[in-house]
């Protein structure tokens, strides 16, 4: 999910601090009962798959201006992004701009909850959208090789940015990768970056077949293990598979648990030798806190 933007954004006006608004998952850098493993995109000229969107078990739907809409319905879907958002919804509700030009016309919506700012290259990108939004988070989207460069910078650019993420579709072709491998040190630094900022760990990018639920259920496993937490989707089938393979096992929730009670009678090693330091016990009650979304 990309565009074909070569710059960040630019000119686009002064800093304000930021208020929150109601529904807006609050960047803690830590996992919780409401941490959102899952964030469905839905195309803005099509209000109804945006309805869809809104009732499909999505934790935000993030309603997309740019590369999901023709450039002959911008101006349609912008329109109609604008009424869905004149209602607040249950469900988070972000909004992937096109162009600067939207985002007066969807700050003032009590219904808006976030922008994905694409083409993000520079912290002052960030001073000059947080300017236009105030009190809206906001989530760049680093998508070439000198966003990726900068990234602690946008990451740590202002407090209203309060995710990261990679899009990957134009990073690929800026850094004329063709193995899903090339990406790889791109990711880790994104995960890097955010927990540097204090920020939640990043979600991946979308899986873009929606029929290979097996590839994207090894690919989020994968993508656990270097350090992201949950995903972006494309189609609501895909959402299961992303938050099952994002939410603890029950053997590391057991495993978690026995951390916390050994940490708790002042042991410094589990009975099979692990030893046990702050960052274990920072760790198992990551975990713990996780898992707490599944009941």
């Amino acid at each position: 999910m990309s565009g074909t933007h070569a710059h960040g954004v630019r000119n686009l006006g002064r800093v304000s601090g930021p208020r929150e608004r109601t529904g807006a998952p609050v960047a803690s850098g830590t996992a919780g009962p409401h941490t959102p493993l899952t964030w469905l995109y839905a195309p803005g000229d099509r209000p109804e798959v945006v309805r869809k969107a809104l009732v499909s078990g999505a934790d935000v739907v993030i309603v997309d201006l740019e590369d999901a809409v023709a450039p002959d319905r911008k101006a349609y879907a912008l329109e109609a992004t604008a009424d869905l958002l004149a209602d607040v919804h249950p469900v988070p509700v972000h909004v992937r701009v096109h162009t600067p030009l939207d985002i007066p016309v969807l700050t003032p919506l009590p219904g808006l909850c976030g922008l994905r700012v694409p083409k993000v290259t520079h912290a002052t990108d960030i001073h000059r959208i947080a300017g236009l939004a105030p009190g809206l988070p906001l989530y760049p989207l680093l998508e070439s090789a000198l966003a990726v460069e900068n990234a602690y910078a946008v990451a740590s650019a202002h407090p209203a940015v309060r995710g990261i993420a990679l899009g990957e579709a134009d990073l690929r072709s800026d850094l004329g990768v063709r193995e899903d491998a090339g990406l790889d040190w791109s990711r880790g630094r994104l995960v890097v970056a955010a927990r540097a900022a204090a920020l939640p760990p990043p979600a991946q990018s979308v899986h873009p077949n929606v029929r290979d639920l097996e590839g994207l259920a090894a690919d989020c496993a994968r993508g656990r293990t270097m350090g992201f937490l949950g995903r972006a989707a494309i189609h609501p089938r895909q959402l299961p598979v992303i938050e099952r393979a994002y939410l603890p096992t029950p053997e590391e929730v057991e495993e978690a648990r026995e951390i916390v009670a050994a940490t708790g009678q002042g042991a410094l090693a589990l009975p099979d030798g692990r030893f046990v330091d702050a960052a274990v016990v920072e760790g198992a009650h990551r975990v713990l806190a996780l898992a707490a979304r599944a009941g």
